[in-house]
């Protein structure tokens, strides 16, 4: 079974930066992605941000230039830097990887960590 678990949401006003962590653990073999998507009330979990253990990223339209996703595949371990943030960031955010462990194909869902943009 693995796991992944968030941390570093909070409450940032308005053009403030936040860092969010995740951290994959278990019977892991190899993880081939990891990302971050995100979910308001209401509406569909989306894409913010995906890096391959080759190193290549994706983002979204409405996120590039403002996010920067880092992995640190020694330690099975994905950020999030976001800066310049929105009122319409506000969401949770959820890490998400994928790989292989001893008992097979993951797909594995954090938690989520609740990111609030507020004055």
């Amino acid at each position: 079974q693995v796991q992944v678990v968030e941390s570093g949401g909070g409450l940032v006003q308005p053009g403030g930066s936040l860092r969010l962590s995740c951290a994959a653990s278990g019977l892991i073999l190899k993880i081939d992605v990891m990302g971050w998507y995100r979910q308001v009330p209401g509406k569909e979990r989306e894409l913010v941000a995906t890096s391959t253990t080759g190193g290549s990223t994706n983002y979204a339209d409405s996120e590039k230039g403002r996010v920067t996703i880092a992995r640190d595949n020694a330690k099975n371990t994905v950020y999030l830097q976001m800066n310049s943030l929105r009122t319409e960031d506000t969401a949770v955010y959820y890490c998400n990887a994928t790989g292989f462990s001893l008992r097979g194909r993951f797909d594995a869902w954090g938690q989520g960590t609740q990111v609030t943009v507020s004055s």
